[in-house]
């Protein structure tokens, strides 16, 4: 039998669906089950989201696909940090809600994507460097390099200088 292929629309629905659910552990390895290049951009979506829960649980899934996304094809991993780092750029017109926290979730996943981006996600909030000056935004710049810290505190002592 033929596979369905799920549009654009119904994959972002049901990854929304699967966010919401009680048991988050099992729907994460739904989420898994898709490919990696294609529920990036539904994820992408909810890390704006005002709703808490669909935002913390989005940041928490954009990690874990894109650490597996960078086991596999890590130029793609890096085209997904880059596009999170876009989305903080003045130049990019959006504001880049969620972006820090991916970061920060995706970095404290994978080691290599921590090595090469750890420094820009530290830039953030360092007046005189990339800072950012959305107090709502440095709280998640905050949250983002403490989460990195959690699993690479060597790579954020730095910071405290």
């Amino acid at each position: 039998m033929k596979k369905k292929t799920v549009t654009g629309r119904a994959l972002k629905k049901k990854v929304r669906q699967l966010l919401f659910e009680d048991d988050f552990e099992k729907q994460i390895e739904e989420i898994k089950g898709v490919s990696a290049r294609r529920v990036v951009n539904p994820l992408f979506s909810f890390l704006c989201s005002n709703d808490a829960l669909l935002k913390a649980r989005a940041v928490t899934a954009m990690g874990i696909v894109v650490s597996r996304l960078a086991d596999h094809e890590m130029e793609s991993a890096r085209i997904v940090m880059r596009r999170l780092m876009w989305s903080l750029n003045d130049e990019s017109g959006g504001i880049g809600w969620g972006a820090p926290e991916a970061m920060g979730e995706i970095m404290s996943r994978h080691n290599k994507l921590a090595d090469e981006y750890h420094k820009i996600l530290i830039s953030y909030s360092r007046p005189g460097s990339n800072f950012i000056e959305n107090e709502s935004l440095q709280e998640g710049v905050l949250w983002g390099i403490a989460r990195l810290a959690q699993a690479r505190p060597d790579l954020v002592k730095v910071a405290s200088i």
